[in-house]
This record gives structure tokens, C-alpha cells and sequence, in this order.
């Protein structure tokens, strides 16, 4: 089976939509320009900081990668290097001078053996060969230009699908559910001591917790957490739990589509789909945003033109209009937070809170009274009003 053809769907869908948009575009001639003046060389300091891994010194680790190659159809001259690091970590780095290189920490070398070192080598291989470096989201969400809002949303959920993308990429290789398992354990946990056996329907229960309305206060930081541009580890698992059964991995398996659709459902506990979704969960949300984000706005005084801006990027050109009922909004807030209470869970709730923090951060910096009035509705949504301070961290100002 060609290994194309194992992409994850929306990672095509938000891949090519994303290439379209101007500040991908800016970002990856920036790139083009400091390639060519020899800016961008990361070879260059490998060798000088880490272990390059001949094939004389690593014949294992270059069967696995050797074996990785032919099945993902690749054709490019590979380096391996090494550096030292307590921490389990590999990336695979955009090709140099026709090279395409591949990192691994020390410590993930020694811990991963046989499948597992294959799960993560086809992974990082796979980002190569799904062209995800084509969008720069290091440069673009932490260079010196601001993202819009909705650019910063769709980054994120791309870089979602994009490691559900990779992960199937290294199941491609490594063909077996548990080691694949057991490398993400290992990943997430940092352990590769035998004291720890590891159970797989064990480790995918956290899901079910993880999706629970059950969870306790102290443990909302750990929902949090799924907002960043890497899935939940349990939630990649069980990704690959659903690509094992589906007609990729097996005659007669699960159709694609469906495939594609059950993981969509999995992945939508951290998706801003709630902007075009028709569930009444999805209304709620629209309309807690709407108001919500007029409230915050307004906490400072007077509404920016950039805050506008933002605003009509979230729901459309015209949607701030003069004849707008501010004072209307403001009021009806607590109702619509009452029902956001009552049709929406706290991953959805959570999720608002994050978006309306996108749209303070519309000037580059946030007032005190805008982080107080975020604070004040996290609350009341059941959200911890640290998340508030994470989300705004190093934009603040003073009033």
C-alpha cells in the first residue's frame, strides 16, 4: 500500500488551505531567503553539538531506518545524529544540500528498542514525507508578526492532524498496535524500566476520564494541556487503535471513511469546530463568544480598531456594526453563560475561554481589566482562571 495514501484527510484539507493564506506564504519566502544566504544551515551546528551515527557505529538503528525508507517509498540520502538529553525526544529536519536528517535524544535511543524505534523513526520520516515543513508554524506563531486569531487556531488544528498523520506513518512500519503503544507511553511517561507493565486498555481508560464531566478541579490543568499543537498522547493512541482496524492496516477493516470520521469525532475534543458546528453545544458556544468577547473588549474602555478586526475575523466582515447593543451584550452574558453551562462540556467551555484570550491579545498586549473580566467568565464557566494567565503570558500591560 503507497503510504500517501494513509494521510490523514484533514491534514490534506487544512494543509493546502493553509498554504493559500498570506502569512504561510510570507513566512516560507522569509525561509527561502535565509536558505539562500546559508542562515538556516542546521547541519552545520549538528555536527558541531551532536553525534553524527555511521553505519559502522549504529547498525541496528540504520536497519530500522533502512527498512522505514522502503516501506514509506522514500528515496533521499538520510543522516542520523545523536545528542544528549534526559529527555525522549526525535525530529526529523527539513533536507540539507539533499540530505534529510533525523535527531534523537540520548535517552530515547536507550529506552526504545526493536518496533518501538521503528514506530518513531517511520513517524518522523512521515512528516517528511507529508511535506509538513512546508508550513513553518514555529516561525509564524513565534516570530516577531502576531498571528490572526483564526490563522493561530487553524495552525493548531493542522499540527494536530499533521502527528495523526506521522503516527500512522510510523504504524505503517512498525505494523504492531502495542509496540506503537508503548513507544507513546514512553514518550509521555519517560519510562522504559520493566518495573512498569504496560497495559494498553489501561492507558486508553484516560481518554474516557479525560472526557468525563467527572473531573476534578485540580485535574482541569491536564485538559489544558490538549491545547497545543500536539494530540493528547491517550488520544493518539487510540487514533491508531482505529487506523489498526480500518482497511489500511487489514482486508476487510474499517472503510477509510469512516476512519476519517471517527477520528474527526475523537480529535473535535480539541477542535475549534464550534464556529461552523449546528449542535445546539456548538450555538451556545457561537453566542458565549459573541458576547463574551464585546464584554472583554470593552473592559478597558474604549473597543480598538484591531479588536474589531479580530472580532469580524471570528464571525464574519460586518458583525461589529454601529448599530451593535453593547450595553444589550453585556447583559445578556450571564444568561448565555448559564446555558453554555448547561448544553456544552468543560473541553468545549475551555476552548471558548482560549479563543476569547485570542481576541484580547488583538493589540499585542492585554489591560489588567481585560484579564480580570477573562478571569471573572472563566470562573463562572467552571474554568481555572490560571488558564487565563497561561494563555496571556507576556502580553500583559499595565493600566
Amino acid at each position: 500500500m503507497e503510504a500517501n495514501r494513509i494521510r490523514c484527510s484533514n491534514d490534506i484539507r487544512l494543509f493546502d488551505r493553509l498554504l493559500e493564506q498570506p502569512d504561510v506564504k510570507e513566512a516560507r519566502q522569509k525561509i527561502e531567503s535565509l536558505e539562500e544566504k546559508g542562515y538556516m544551515s542546521v547541519r552545520r551546528r549538528l555536527l558541531a553539538t551532536s553525534v553524527r551515527l555511521s553505519r559502522g557505529m549504529a547498525k541496528t538503528i540504520h536497519a530500522i531506518a533502512d527498512s522505514c525508507i522502503e516501506r514509506l517509498e522514500l528515496d533521499i540520502p538520510l543522516e542520523l545524529y545523536v545528542y544528549s538529553s534526559p529527555q525522549f525526544n526525535a525530529a526529523c529536519l527539513k533536507p540539507e544540500d539533499g540530505r534529510l536528517i533525523v535527531m534523537f535524544s540520548s535517552s530515547l535511543l536507550e529506552g526504545l528498542t526493536g518496533d518501538e524505534l521503528r514506530f518513531v523513526m517511520g513517524h518522523e520520516l512521515g512528516h517528511h514525507l507529508y511535506r509538513h515543513h512546508d508550513v513553518p508554524i514555529g516561525l509564524i506563531l513565534n516570530g516577531e508578526g502576531r498571528p490572526s486569531p483564526k490563522l493561530a487556531l487553524d495552525l493548531f488544528a493542522w499540527s494536530r492532524y499533521a502527528e495523526i498523520s506521522a503516527d500512522r506513518a510510523g504504524a505503517h512500519c512498525a505494523t504492531s498496535l502495542n509496540a506503537t503503544a508503548l513507544a507513546l507511553f514512553k514518550l509521555a511517561s519517560g519510562l522504559s524500566s520493566t518495573v512498569i507493565q504496560f497495559d494498553l486498555e489501561d492507558f486508553l481508560s484516560q481518554v474516557k476520564e479525560m472526557t468525563s464531566d467527572d473531573i476534578s478541579t485540580n485535574e482541569q490543568h491536564l485538559r489544558e494541556d490538549w491545547f497545543s499543537t500536539h494530540p493528547f498522547s491517550p488520544l493518539r493512541v487510540q487514533a491508531l487503535k482505529l487506523f489498526y482496524e480500518s482497511e489500511f492496516a487489514r482486508p476487510g477493516g474499517t472503510p477509510a471513511e469512516t476512519l476519517e470520521l471517527s477520528v474527526q469525532n475523537l480529535m473535535g475534543l480539541m477542535e475549534p469546530s464550534y464556529l461552523e458546528g449546528r449542535t445546539e453545544a456548538a450555538e451556545a458556544m457561537r453566542r458565549l463568544l459573541f458576547a463574551a468577547a464585546i464584554t472583554v473588549a470593552r473592559a478597558s474602555g474604549q473597543i480598538s480598531d484591531s479588536e474589531i478586526h479580530v472580532f469580524e475575523e471570528f464571525f464574519g466582515a460586518g458583525a461589529f456594526r454601529d448599530s451593535l447593543d453593547i450595553d444589550k451584550l453585556e447583559a445578556e452574558l450571564p444568561q448565555r453563560i448559564q446555558q453554555a453551562l448547561a448544553k456544552t462540556s468543560l473541553p468545549q467551555r475551555i476552548q471558548v475561554i482560549r479563543d476569547l484570550c485570542l481576541v484580547a491579545k488583538a493589540d499585542g498586549c492585554t489591560s489588567a481589566k481585560q484579564q480580570a473580566a477573562l478571569e471573572s467568565i472563566a470562573s463562572q464557566l467552571e474554568v481555572e482562571s490560571s488558564f487565563v494567565a497561561k494563555c496571556l503570558e507576556g502580553c500583559l500591560e499595565p493600566d
